[in-house]
């Protein structure tokens, strides 16, 4: 997948674009049906599968602050590509953009830098300046130029439109069951495992701490059933999100701590892949280490039956 950070002459080295337009934070089950539409689009004839989102946030230009991203940027980038993608236009949020009218967007980028063939947009797509533009005006600009435009009604679940905002929600109260139906995959955690405090060890449950990227959504403070990846093996786990206020207090930066059942190794600097699955409990201060350790063989017991049921 080849990753551009301007729209200037695409159209020169890629042909016949079929480009997806939106955020795509998440890439939920709405996101994967639009993006799984435009690459088969493509594939049919002859094009070249592409999306145009930028970074950062629109919102973070526009009103100083963006909603909380449900994945990290290196782990949408490795969803497009595994979906198909061949060409992300990340292009950055400027004021200068934000004040072109839909019909400059439509006349100057899509048709005049992208030359595109198609436009794949979810139902409720806004664009241009003030967020005038929406599927109908691209549509009415597809006609004028000459290229498809395909708008993906609403993907419900349980008769519930998917939206980010809603998935953010679930997240927030720790219903992380809920949200994979939303999104498709269980919600999940990545990065570097780092040095902790080593408390883990001399309680006899060693971890592996993550720090949470900043600007990146985690569900709730609590413990976790987990499913872990690492170097392409699967491992059972619990893990901690929190601050871990038997020893830390409360006013912490959150981060990620996971003890790998049934597993044997050093995981210093190793990447690893945190599939969270089931909330088992809220975090809670316990009165002395002894009492902490018991409560984490309580939570294996229960993260064990709850990953192998």
């Amino acid at each position: 997948m080849k990753i551009y950070h301007n729209w200037q002459g695409i159209k020169h080295k890629h042909r016949d674009i079929v480009a997806g337009l939106g955020n795509f934070d998440g890439v939920h089950i709405g996101h994967q049906r639009l993006i799984s539409g435009l690459v088969e689009e493509a594939g049919r004839t002859g094009g070249t599968p592409a999306v145009f989102t930028f970074h950062p946030h629109p919102l973070e230009v526009l009103a100083g602050k963006a909603p909380p991203r449900l994945i990290t940027q290196r782990a949408k980038e490795e969803t497009f590509r595994q979906m198909g993608v061949k060409v992300l236009l990340l292009v950055p949020f400027t004021l200068e953009f934000a004040s072109l009218t839909p019909d400059q967007f439509i006349e100057k980028v899509l048709v005049g830098e992208l030359g595109v063939k198609a436009v794949f947009v979810g139902y409720n797509y806004t664009f241009g300046r003030g967020g005038r533009g929406t599927a109908e005006t691209l549509a009415e600009g597809g006609r004028r130029y000459g290229f498809r435009v395909h708008v993906i009604p609403p993907v419900t679940v349980d008769g519930v439109p998917v939206s980010s905002t809603l998935i953010r929600s679930l997240l927030a109260d720790g219903e992380v069951s809920e949200a994979k139906k939303l999104l498709g995959y269980y919600p999940f955690v990545e990065g570097e495992v780092v040095a902790g405090e080593k408390r883990g060890r001399t309680l006899g449950f060693p971890t592996a701490n993550i720090n949470l990227e900043e600007g990146v959504m985690a569900p709730a403070n609590g413990v976790y059933a987990v499913k872990v990846q690492v170097d392409g093996d699967d491992f059972l786990g619990v893990a901690n999100i929190g601050v871990k206020p038997t020893f830390r207090g409360y006013n912490c930066r959150p981060d990620l701590e996971v003890h790998l059942l049934d597993f044997k190794g050093d995981l210093y600097g190793k990447r690893i892949k945190v599939f969270i699955t089931r909330r088992i409990r809220e975090e809670m201060r316990f009165s002395s280490p002894a009492e902490l350790a018991d409560q984490i063989r309580a939570d294996i017991n229960t993260a064990r039956t709850a990953l192998t049921d």
